[in-house]
């Protein structure tokens, strides 16, 4: 814990380090530089108020602005939201969304641990964190998360077996996010959830599950059966004990048979003897 703890302050050290690099970055522009911003400007007074319009610019609440002065970033970083004016000869912008973006990572034929080949998709939610590393660090931050996506899915399922793949879904999700929170950190990408969102089984395997568990269902209700049947001779056990020593209720018992037998409406009624009246026929 400890030693990963001190790995995060090196990064986010490492971070502010290259973000006071490019927003306070060293040296001037030189005498070539400042000749053309003197001449920008002398041009911007003169054509007044017209050059007006073409220097001020808005950017909105969740957008913010990356200004490059003679191809440098302007010291300050990243503008906005609101109005910031701009030199129209030697400056240019870049804007920036900083709002949360969401992408689907396509299918992904993967191999688990225990050799079984799947099909997974997910759902990947990140967003902007510092504008100005995602404009100077990378070319394309979206296209660079969305391909480092798909491949820290295949490898983070690499390492799992298929039962760890589907009933361990969370866990293998913040795995995925801590992998690319960590390798977005230097383009200011801000990765904040990853879902798994399907895992397609190939038919065979699918056939295979379903007959293992019909057979395991199969064996529990036998096994329930059994345990019925035990439960069940170990009560008329008893039972024959409690009408052994009271030969009357053997009698009664008749009679409740009777009773539920007349209730049926059957055409066809039988009348059990006791046992009592037969033992003399019995010994002649």
């Amino acid at each position: 814990m400890e030693g990963d703890r001190e790995t995060t302050e090196m990064r986010a050290t490492k971070r502010r380090e290259r973000q006071n690099a490019l927003e306070h970055p060293d040296g001037d522009m030189g005498f070539c530089g400042w000749v053309l911003v003197i001449f920008s400007i002398l041009l911007l007074l003169i054509t007044l108020p017209i050059s007006i319009w073409m220097c001020i610019k808005i950017v909105k609440e969740y957008e913010r602005a990356i200004i490059f002065r003679l191809g440098r970033i302007v010291r300050g970083g990243a503008k906005g939201p609101g109005i910031f004016f701009i030199l129209p000869c030697t400056d240019s912008f870049i804007n920036v969304d900083m709002r949360t973006i969401t992408f689907d990572i396509p299918p992904q034929e993967v191999l688990t641990k225990d050799s079984v080949t799947i099909s997974v998709d997910g759902v990947v939610y990140y967003r902007v964190q510092n504008a100005t590393l995602a404009v100077a660090n990378i070319t394309n931050a979206d296209a660079a998360t969305r391909l480092l996506a798909q491949t820290t899915l295949r490898n983070v399922l690499g390492t799992k077996n298929l039962s760890e793949i589907l009933s361990d879904r969370e866990e293998i999700a913040h795995s995925m996010q801590s992998s690319l929170d960590d390798a977005t950190d230097d383009w200011g990408i801000k990765v904040e959830r990853v879902e798994i969102k399907d895992v397609k089984l190939p038919q065979q395997l699918q056939r295979a599950m379903a007959a293992e568990a019909e057979a395991t269902r199969e064996a529990r209700a036998k096994v329930i059966a059994a345990e019925g049947e035990m439960n069940a001779s170990r009560a008329l056990k008893e039972a024959s004990m409690v009408i052994a020593e009271s030969p009357s209720a053997l009698q009664l018992r008749y009679l409740q048979t009777l009773n539920t037998i007349a209730a049926e409406k059957n055409s066809t009624i039988i009348f059990p003897l006791p046992i009592d009246m037969m033992q003399s026929f019995l010994k002649h």
